[in-house]
């Protein structure tokens, strides 16, 4: 994250990301993104580097946006209009223990209100309520409910 970000910077947040894929860089096809200019050729050229394929979307067609925006939708709803962010590494605290969170505890909708990671979570019966505790997560702002051992 950057105040000020410049096409420079973005080059190097893509090598930044290619080095932290690693091998997993292998599983994906595509890059997408929109028309702005911080997305250079030297950005474009780090993913070509790697065998994906860049799409550019077309002009004027926020739609094309629609997951992204999404996302950011749902950071802002439940995260940051909750939460007054004091500085940048807050920000990236914040938003790394909300990660946690969104792909290992929130329903989603589009998986029947399972999330991402529920192979990594055991099994439970729903029938016995009383058990049940909450954690709250990302500093007390959302609450994980979970069965007690």
């Amino acid at each position: 994250m950057t105040a000020h970000p410049t096409g420079a910077w973005t080059v190097q947040q893509a090598r930044n990301l290619v080095m932290d894929l690693g091998d997993r860089i292998a599983g994906l096809k595509f890059v997408i993104h929109d028309r702005d200019p911080l997305f250079t050729s030297a950005f474009q050229e780090v993913f070509k580097g790697e065998g994906l394929r860049i799409i550019t979307t077309l002009p004027q067609t926020p739609r094309m946006n629609a997951i992204c925006e999404r996302v950011i939708g749902t950071l802002r709803r439940e995260l940051l209009d909750r939460i007054l962010i004091l500085n940048e590494r807050h920000l990236t605290l914040v938003l790394q223990e909300y990660l946690i969170h969104y792909n290992g505890h929130r329903p989603h909708q589009s998986r029947y209100q399972r999330p991402p990671d529920i192979s990594m979570q055991p099994a439970r019966d729903l029938t016995d309520l009383q058990s049940v505790r909450r954690k709250p997560v990302v500093i007390g702002t959302i609450n994980e409910y979970h069965h007690a051992a």
